[in-house]
């Protein structure tokens, strides 16, 4: 059964065990979790077709991308979780969920959970006349996505 998008949330968790996740601001978009790894081929001169074993996976090179709408207190929460600032402990943990509970509405990751740890950079998008003011908020992943 297919289920909706507009139930994705981007996720930022606490340090310690377990991580416990919290909503970091509203998204309009997510980016590709992951993608096909890269083909290395093995062909020798014996065999009647190319050969290939697969390779590591590779990830765009803006990292993932994710699109919110513009608005200063998102844009100074994204500011605070950005690693490359001064005074950052390092990557952060991340996740992308799908689902939403049905007691309460709040985000629980039942449809899927993909995490990763990343740093984090936020920036405000170019406008044009008439548009809503977006943002982008770019995750350089530093370790594999993981679903669960």
């Amino acid at each position: 059964m297919a289920i909706r998008s507009n139930k994705a949330f981007l996720m930022v968790a606490t340090t310690g065990s377990p991580l416990n996740y919290s909503k970091l601001v509203d998204i309009k978009s997510t980016p590709d979790v992951g993608s096909a790894p890269n083909m290395l081929e093995t062909t020798t001169l014996s065999d009647e077709m190319q050969t290939f074993i697969p390779g590591i996976i590779q990830l765009d090179s803006s990292g993932l991308q994710f699109t919110a709408n513009y608005t200063k207190t998102d844009y100074s929460t994204l500011k605070s979780h950005a690693s490359y600032d001064a005074g950052a402990s390092g990557p952060g943990h991340y996740a992308i969920w799908f689902g939403v509970s049905s007691t309460d509405g709040s985000p629980d990751g039942h449809d899927g959970k993909f995490s990763f740890d990343g740093i984090l950079t936020p920036t405000v998008n170019g406008v044009g006349v008439d548009e809503v003011v977006e943002m982008t908020i770019s995750i350089a992943p530093s370790t594999v996505i993981k679903f669960t």
